[in-house]
């Protein structure tokens, strides 16, 4: 039997990758890539093939899930955005997507446009990096 707290991390995990699966869609289709990258993201929460796969077969519409702190909303878009570039394609509904969660997290949504121009320079930033990117947002897209 799976206890209150385990079902609470279990659900939050799944909110991750249900708020990763609607950008996946936003643009029609999920791209190979990015169904790649959905399940490499879900390996790392400790999710299983099974229920990944249960969440992007289902018809459901998925919406946007807004974690509860600024460090859980700002791994969130450290996500979205490596989903932005999975299929390297930056789609404009992909990028439309990302600014109605940052507006969504109480942040500006310029925020994605700086986000992008970070993870441009051709590999998402280093740990150590993206806590200084973190800290950033904080102090300057934060409403």
């Amino acid at each position: 039997m799976i206890g209150f707290f385990e079902h609470q991390y279990l659900s939050y995990k799944k909110n991750h990758i249900k708020n990763l699966l609607a950008l996946a869609k936003a643009d029609g289709h999920m791209h190979p890539k990015e169904e790649a990258l959905l399940y490499k993201i879900a390996k790392r929460y400790g999710l299983k093939d099974r229920q990944v796969r249960e969440l992007s077969e289902t018809e459901e519409r998925f919406e946007v899930n807004v974690p509860d702190n600024h460090n859980d909303k700002m791994n969130l878009l450290y996500d979205l955005i490596l989903m932005v570039y999975a299929d390297e394609v930056v789609d404009q509904h992909e990028i439309e997507f990302c600014e109605d969660a940052v507006t969504r997290f109480g942040m500006k949504k310029e925020l994605v446009g700086w986000l992008l121009q970070e993870f441009e320079r051709g590999t998402p930033p280093p740990p150590e990096e993206w806590e200084e990117i973190k800290r950033e947002a904080k102090a300057n897209f934060v409403l």
